[in-house]
């Protein structure tokens, strides 16, 4: 998988405060990439600089393999945080405005926007004003005007807020389909389940820098602090293979434990370990989350306490 955008060792800073120092990122094709961090951590400058709206101070951006230009801005949409629609025109003549801008002819704009009017039930809205419409109706009209021309990298900045769960749930699925025909999208938010169900890979900025990034599951994996949920019947013994971090009683025949396996122990090895002594109905990891990840990394919590103390009852998502 060959990699649409390639950000190389970049900095910026702004009077006497760095934004950015030193990042590289490489974000493959027909992926979603979570481009996370706390508030002022420099993801918004990052954004910023691939969309050429601001200059870096060093570093080179490459873009399908040659050094980012002005000719590739037709080739993004970027959806900002802060919205930015001109209030008193009409939603109609906004969208088509706003795609001729980005090379689409008035025809082909036109055939497109009937399609994704349809799509997400606005056919009444054309002539509408935008300050006439609710936040999420606004939404719903920037993330059409973000991704109408069909660009390779798409860059959504906190996409969901406003929304309700229905159409955050609309949202979510075009995104999945852009992604299916063959889009690229950074995904930048502080909703780390959206990143959970959404993002192939992630990258975290802080204070600055970047402290880590790859594959989600294999970031996932680097977390991970061998805690395991087992449902049994029987005694469970204390053994040098594991600790019994919480238990407790279902019923007059059932408990469930968690446990924390011995350094090196496989999940084999533990049940192996197990099944002469209990009768086990359940068994699952608990991978840490990527909130516990981010945390973690921003806090310096250590993710495996949050796993002690999640109730016995509640499945960890992995």
């Amino acid at each position: 998988m060959s990699d649409i955008l390639v950000v190389k060792n970049i900095s910026k800073n702004y009077a006497t405060h760095q934004a950015l120092k030193n990042v590289s990122l490489s974000i493959p094709e027909k992926t979603i990439f979570g481009l996370l961090g706390p508030n002022g951590a420099g993801k918004t400058s990052l954004i910023r600089i691939i969309t050429q709206i601001i200059s870096k101070d060093e570093g080179e951006i490459l873009f399908d393999g040659k050094p980012l230009s002005p000719e590739h801005i037709a080739q993004i949409g970027y959806l900002p945080e802060e919205r930015g629609l001109y209030k008193k025109m009409k939603v109609g003549e906004q969208l088509l405005y706003l795609s001729q801008l980005k090379g689409l002819s008035k025809s082909e704009a036109m055939h497109r926007l009937k399609e994704w009017f349809v799509k997400f039930d606005i056919k009444t809205w054309w002539d509408k004003n935008i300050e006439d419409l609710s936040k999420g109706m606004q939404q719903k009209i920037q993330f059409v005007a973000t991704v109408l021309h069909e660009p390779k990298l798409i860059i959504l900045d906190e996409p969901f807020s406003g929304f309700d769960p229905v159409n955050a749930n609309l949202i979510k699925d075009e995104i999945l389909e852009l992604r299916r025909k063959g889009s690229t999208i950074i995904f930048s938010t502080h909703r780390m389940e959206s990143v959970e169900e959404l993002c192939d890979h992630i990258a975290l900025i802080n204070k600055s820098e970047k402290i880590l990034d790859g594959p989600k599951q294999q970031v996932k994996e680097q977390f991970k602090s061998n805690i395991f949920r087992l449902e049994y019947r029987g005694h469970l013994n204390t053994s040098n293979a594991y600790t019994i971090l919480a238990q407790e009683k279902l019923d007059d025949n059932y408990y469930q434990a968690n446990l924390k396996a011995a350094e090196g122990l496989s999940p084999n090895q533990l049940l192996q370990e197990l099944m002469p002594q209990v009768e086990i109905s359940a068994f699952q990891e608990r991978m840490p989350s990527m909130n516990d990840i981010f945390i973690t990394l921003v806090t310096g919590k250590n993710p495996a306490e949050s796993l002690k103390k999640t109730p016995l009852d509640t499945d960890i998502e992995i």
